[in-house]
């Protein structure tokens, strides 16, 4: 019998965690189906696009994912001090881009005079929300629900999409973080997908070495839409790698990412019998297909986040001239 969600995550322990969701009876609901051909493809994109959306909006940052075709996997690390320093408003704002929140809510971000009761209300219905925005099992919810609906009705019918509830596993040390983000970025390679850790679409590691992921480009589906007209987030850049360790807190991943890029190339050489795909010995190293020498590298790496915030900040000077 499975056990509750509560008793599977404790951050005290560790707030790192694998997790894997697959779609109902693992047919090819996000790929291409293999008896018809039909092309579902674009669903892998939706889920990317959510999953980076949902992580701006709760205290979740991304380490690694991959979108495969009737599955995905994510690693994220729960970050709940994140909440601590958003005002009641900002909860509110995040809280009611997703949903609409109760009629004492609506009608407290519409100005409207609340009793001293009522105000007590808001309060507590405040510090729920704020609970949930840091919660693994909502974001989770919110991910897969939303996924679910867009699929269901562009298939014009009812009826489960994703195979029970999602998987978590705990990752106790630096080791076990590395070997699974290793395992997840490697994912398309393994299935034959890909040849190469930057020609796997829908993976970190691709977007690590390319940033490229556009908000306004990955604003499509009109519910998405609404939600940044409600609230325009910026968008969060995926857990970034921070080196050796320091003498302050430690945020970021214990690794560098010139290291890890390393790691990841060479375990995709390793044949595994019973996986069809892996990095052909006759590649080069990765950072010669690249075409970068490491003080090239390091250099991209070190700008990684910057690009996330121009980005951003060019977004929301369009949609301003726009208006």
């Amino acid at each position: 019998m499975p056990r509750p969600r509560e008793q599977q995550i404790s951050i005290a322990d560790t707030p790192y965690y694998h997790i894997v969701s697959r779609c109902v009876r693992r047919t090819f609901l996000c790929g291409v189906d293999r008896h018809t051909g039909q092309s579902y493809e674009h669903r892998r994109q939706w889920i990317e696009q959510r999953i980076r959306l949902l992580s701006s909006i709760f205290t979740i940052d991304l380490c690694a994912y991959a979108v495969m075709s009737n599955h995905y996997h994510l690693v994220v690390k729960l970050c709940p001090e994140q909440a601590v320093s958003w005002g009641d408003d900002e909860v509110l704002g995040r809280w009611t881009s997703l949903f609409k929140g109760s009629l004492l809510v609506q009608r407290y971000q519409a100005g409207d005079v609340l009793h001293e009761a009522e105000q007590r209300s808001v309060k507590q219905t405040i510090d729920v929300y704020r609970q949930r925005l840091t919660d693994l099992s909502w974001f989770m919810k919110c991910l897969n629900e939303s996924i679910a609906r867009e699929a269901n009705r562009e298939d014009d019918c009812t009826g489960h999409f994703w195979e029970s509830r999602f998987k978590s596993q705990a990752l106790l040390s630096e080791q076990a973080l590395l070997s699974c983000m290793a395992y997840v970025d490697l994912n398309p390679v393994r299935a034959d997908m890909a040849k190469t850790p930057e020609t796997s679409d829908y993976t970190s590691i691709q977007e690590r070495i390319a940033p490229r992921f556009n908000l306004a480009e990955a604003v499509q589906s009109q519910s998405e839409q609404f939600f940044l007209k409600q609230f325009p987030l910026p968008l969060k850049p995926l857990l970034n790698f921070e080196g050796a360790a320091r003498h302050e807190p430690q945020r970021g991943i214990l690794f560098s990412l010139n290291d890890y890029l390393e790691l990841v190339d060479y375990t995709g050489r390793i044949i595994n019998s019973d996986k069809r795909g892996q990095i052909q010995e006759n590649q080069p190293p990765i950072l010669k297909r690249l075409e970068l020498s490491t003080e090239e590298w390091l250099a991209e790496a070190t700008e990684f986040e910057d690009r996330y915030h121009d980005n951003r900040r060019a977004h929301l000077d369009r949609r301003r001239s726009a208006a």
